[in-house]
């Protein structure tokens, strides 16, 4: 078993579809270890998401980030990282797999609903930088 993190984003939270996207991702035999609703501050994502800082839309996701509550959660499931990925689907809505999260709920490609760790390097950062050891279960 492994360990990933996806944040259910503020569209998602705000359009009342994060409750479908927890039911597929437990449907697609993820299990539930951590979880939180917050609203995330500039400071926290503009570290969250340090690695795009140099990208042009970095300041777009900051502010798209902290404009609304959002959910991550870590999930556990074998080979975790990449069926969270093929579950998801494709960043951008139209180019998604059709019965992914993506496909169904996402806005556009910046208001994507969900996201998911891409290496198990990261999902270790990601999960660790919303959930201290203590605040997760298994």
């Amino acid at each position: 078993m492994s360990q990933t993190l996806t944040i259910i984003k503020p569209d998602a939270v705000g359009n009342g579809t994060a409750g479908r996207i927890i039911a597929q991702l437990e449907s697609a035999g993820f299990t539930l270890r951590a979880a939180r609703l917050m609203t995330m501050t500039p400071a926290q994502a503009r570290s969250f998401y340090d690695v795009h800082r140099e990208r042009p839309f970095y300041e777009s996701l900051v502010a798209f980030m902290t404009s609304g509550p959002c959910i991550p959660m870590a999930l556990e499931a074998p080979d975790a990282v990449r069926r969270l990925r093929q579950v998801i689907g494709a960043t951008d809505p139209a180019e998604a797999d059709p019965g992914t999260v993506r496909a169904l709920y996402a806005e556009s490609k910046e208001r994507n609903a969900i996201h998911g760790s891409d290496s198990d390097e990261n999902a270790r950062r990601e999960i660790g930088f919303f959930f201290p050891e203590c605040d997760r279960v298994g």
